[in-house]
């Protein structure tokens, strides 16, 4: 296998009576394809609960893997929050004045119009720190404070990355797997190395409305018993997902430590594969695992394998790896990639190309692939 530029991750997770992602309206999310709705679940849903899933593999049981926390709070709840208290308000005020523009733009002092915005631990323990220094340095004299906030506010205007210089993780984990926007200072952003893709049903929509009541214990016999009647929406469905890593971005961002960026592969795959999004756990237990998991590595720009239910397939495991299969085969053929592939399924169907194995075993070799980018010196 040539040097590995990506990571490409597809599977199957099957649902039944849930609410995974909800729209604006409290509706489950969908999609239109192949000439019929699907149920969706969005990119944002699928990264959130990887990210903070508590898990035997949560991502922040890694060792070096710092948090990070996205708000429009952070130099509040975080930053000052590391501050001893007493400190005269005359003397803080311009000085968290400084740090907020500085962090959030010209508007920062205003809550409403800060960007919920990323930071690494690195980042807030650097504001933490240039706090402490200019609150000693005015030394309990507000017009100095003045001063101090303002020449300091005019070196670091528009110069967050600053704040994290030679820092491997400057957005913390989160930022170095999922990215970071700043739109107060683009030299700031984190290019994002994981691309998630939405991952819909395989066949049509399958959704029923749920009428409930909440019941009265304390009803007399005259009355209903129901003292709340709502309805919400149910759906079942086996779904497609697809995720991309591009393994030297990945590296780039941890700053080439290859035993972390194997760990976290490590860990995320096991997250794909076992946590589950969803609403209303307590009405529907939505716990699911995937009933296929394949990975692929290979050095040629990734292809999702969608188009394998742009018509739509039976919500049956079997019958969709086989509809996956037949349409990877045909791939095969026409381009001839030669992705290295492990595939992990519930299903008796042969994967063209792919080594059967456990997910302990593709987890393996997804948190090899780091370190086959490294080459020892001539």
């Amino acid at each position: 296998m040539a040097d590995p530029r990506f990571l490409q991750i597809h599977y199957l997770a099957p649902y039944t009576a849930a609410l995974l992602n909800r729209d604006d309206a409290g509706l489950a999310k969908r999609l239109p394809y192949g000439g019929v709705l699907r149920t969706r679940i969005s990119s944002q849903c699928l990264k959130r609960h990887w990210r903070l899933a508590e898990d035997p593999h949560a991502l922040s049981r890694i060792d070096g893997a710092d948090a990070a926390f996205r708000s429009r709070e952070t130099v509040d709840r975080k930053v000052l929050a590391g501050l001893p208290d007493g400190i005269d308000e005359g003397v803080l005020k311009p000085i968290r004045e400084a740090i907020l523009t500085a962090v959030y733009g010209d508007k920062g002092t205003e809550l409403k119009s800060r960007q919920t915005l990323l930071l690494g631990e690195v980042e807030i323990a650097y504001l933490t720190g240039e706090a402490r220094r200019l609150i000693g340095e005015a030394g309990g004299d507000a017009k100095a404070a003045k001063t101090l906030a303002t020449d300091w506010h005019r070196a670091h205007k528009a110069n967050l990355k600053a704040l994290s210089e030679g820092s491997k993780l400057p957005g913390g984990l989160t930022g170095a797997l999922f990215g970071r926007m700043v739109t107060s200072d683009p030299k700031a952003n984190i290019d994002a190395p994981v691309h998630v893709a939405h991952a819909f049903t395989v066949h049509a929509e399958e959704a029923e409305s749920d009428y409930f009541i909440a019941a009265d214990d304390l009803a007399r016999d005259e009355d209903t018993g129901a003292d709340t009647i709502q309805e919400t929406e149910l759906t079942s469905g086996l779904f497609y997902g697809y995720v991309v890593i591009d393994l030297p971005g990945l590296m780039a961002n941890f700053g080439g430590d290859t035993a972390l960026a194997g760990q976290v592969l490590h860990n995320l795959l096991y997250l794909i594969a076992e946590v589950s999004p969803g609403a209303k756990l307590g009405s529907t237990a939505p716990y699911s695992r995937a009933s296929l998991l394949m990975v692929e590595a290979g050095d040629r720009q990734p292809r999702s394998l969608a188009e394998a239910f742009r018509d739509p397939c039976s919500a049956n495991t079997a019958a969709a790896v086989s509809r996956l299969s037949s349409h990877l085969a045909a791939l095969d053929t026409a381009y001839a990639t030669g992705e290295t592939r492990r595939v992990m399924s519930l299903a008796n169907t042969d994967v063209p190309g792919a080594e059967r194995g456990t997910l302990a075993d593709l987890a393996v070799f997804v948190a090899e692939l780091p370190a086959s980018l490294v080459r020892e010196p001539a």
